[in-house]
């Protein structure tokens, strides 16, 4: 379907804080550029994120890093020109897929985009494992969000009450942009977006700690090594599927 014939409104569904930008700030700042509404949808709390040594880990000390998070998201979101994020709040690591794919059902049919952004559901194993890629909490949002869009986005049956009571009519997402899969196929050109991509991820300063010097260099070698491949300076890629 060509992008002239869609509802120009976008989601990024996302598991943490700082998420969004890894897997798509380029893309985000190249649809903004191109007049797109692009909305997202954290749905942890943040509060699992603090350092690995930490000596408190009390609920004060994590209601510290969860509004840090929140201020840092919002910060990196304004830098693209985000319309808006929506924070769902869940603990993390204690998502429910079923409460999480109702949640993101009613906000789809909400915001009803035509674009969705979303973590991969599965591990990938080649060239090697990597932990930190398919956290728990990227891979559950990853199926709810595949789930939600089909069918439960699109049908009435699904979660009832969001269209008989919040008056939520079900709403079809159109294409669908999947990050970290085995097999990539479509890749967006981010050579003029990549700075705002860098600036917003800077502003996770509680995450990224002493690598935020470094991050400009990380965003842009591998940017460069995806574009490589497809002729581009610098690329985001994701494997892209189509509900007709």
């Amino acid at each position: 379907m060509a992008s002239q014939e869609l509802n120009r409104v976008a989601m990024v569904i996302a598991a943490h804080a700082d998420d969004a930008e890894f897997m798509a700030a380029g893309t985000v700042a190249t649809w903004i550029k191109d007049e797109w509404e692009v909305y997202y949808i954290i749905c942890t709390n943040g509060g699992g994120g603090g350092p690995d040594d930490a000596q408190d880990v009390s609920m004060e000390a994590r209601q510290q890093i969860i509004d840090i998070r929140k201020r840092e998201q919002e910060k990196a979101a304004a830098t693209l020109g985000v319309k808006k994020v929506i924070f769902l709040g869940y603990p993390d690591s204690q998502l429910e897929p079923r409460v999480l794919r109702r949640d993101l059902v009613r906000e789809m049919r909400r915001y009803r985009p035509s674009r969705v952004i979303c973590q991969s559901p599965e591990r990938v194993w080649q060239p090697a494992l990597a932990l930190g890629a398919h956290h728990i909490d990227h891979r559950i949002v990853g199926e709810a969000t595949l789930d939600a869009i089909y069918p439960a986005c699109q049908n009435p049956w699904d979660f009832p009450e969001l269209f008989t009571e919040e008056k939520l009519h079900p709403h079809k997402v159109s294409e669908i942009y999947i990050v970290g899969t085995p097999f990539a196929n479509h890749v967006v050109d981010v050579s003029e977006t990549i700075d705002a991509k860098i600036q917003a991820l800077r502003s996770h300063e509680s995450q990224l700690g002493d690598r935020i010097d470094r991050i400009g260099e990380y965003v842009k070698q591998r940017a460069e090594k995806i574009g490589q491949r497809h002729q581009i300076q610098y690329a985001e890629e994701f494997h892209l599927t189509y509900n007709p």
